[in-house]
């Protein structure tokens, strides 16, 4: 590295701010047909099977109330079919889960917990994040279903809609953040206004450029001239 003197920060970064939601993850696989046969055997929506020419195609699938889909297909994943592991599905009732997958004809391990290794049977205690079931594509790639019923403190982003009082303080500030700007732009509807600052303050703006965003949906899409 250039420069003797550069040092790293131990410093623990703070949580980001920009929206960054994990979209998809690529398994590779050597049977396009066959592994978009089993994927949707599990119930899981098929969303684009897309091919260009024979050098490449991609096609994704979802897992139910996922928000992260897979992808696969020609000239999508590197690595050696088969050699994704450890792919966690959140589950609220493991029981209910697997159940439904054998059902479908998917062959899934017995329960068992984490004690040192791998122990036959669900957690003692019932805590979440401590039961699994494992199941896998025909090309070995390994899923884990995996329990939870209670996430930890810090797992879960702030919602600003989550709570009656949370969303009347949203409410609030985005009424606030709308008065000048129904004060010098032409009629219009406020809640598109408000739609477009609530949707910013979301995904993380602050409200500065949640206000932007929405003058700009307001320009750019609706027409909306100002005075």
């Amino acid at each position: 590295m250039a420069g003797t003197d550069a040092t790293i920060s131990t410093d623990t970064p703070g949580a980001g701010t920009i929206d960054m939601k994990l979209e998809a993850v690529a398994v590779p696989v050597s049977d396009v047909d066959r592994s978009k046969r089993f994927y949707q055997s599990l119930g899981w929506r098929l969303d684009a099977d897309i091919a260009v020419g024979d050098s490449f195609r991609i096609v994704q699938l979802t897992p139910p109330q996922s928000a992260c889909s897979i992808q696969f297909g020609i000239g999508v994943a590197a690595g050696e079919p088969g050699s994704v592991k450890r792919l966690l599905l959140a589950v609220y009732d493991i029981n209910e889960a697997r159940a439904d997958l054998v059902r479908r004809g998917i062959e899934v391990s017995e329960l068992f917990h984490l004690a040192g290794g791998p122990v036959p049977g669900p957690d003692p205690q019932g805590r979440s994040y401590q039961t699994y079931a494992s199941f896998s594509d025909p090309d070995g790639n390994g899923w884990l279903l995996q329990e939870i019923k209670t996430r930890l403190p810090g797992r879960e982003w702030e919602d600003l809609t989550s709570t009656i009082a949370s969303r009347a303080g949203l409410l609030k500030e985005t009424a606030e953040h709308h008065d000048p700007y129904e004060k010098s732009h032409a009629p219009h509807n406020w809640w598109d206004w408000y739609a477009a600052y609530m949707d910013g303050r979301e995904k993380g703006r602050t409200p500065d450029e949640a206000a932007e965003a929405a003058g700009r949906y307001m320009r750019d899409v609706l027409h909306i001239a100002a005075l």
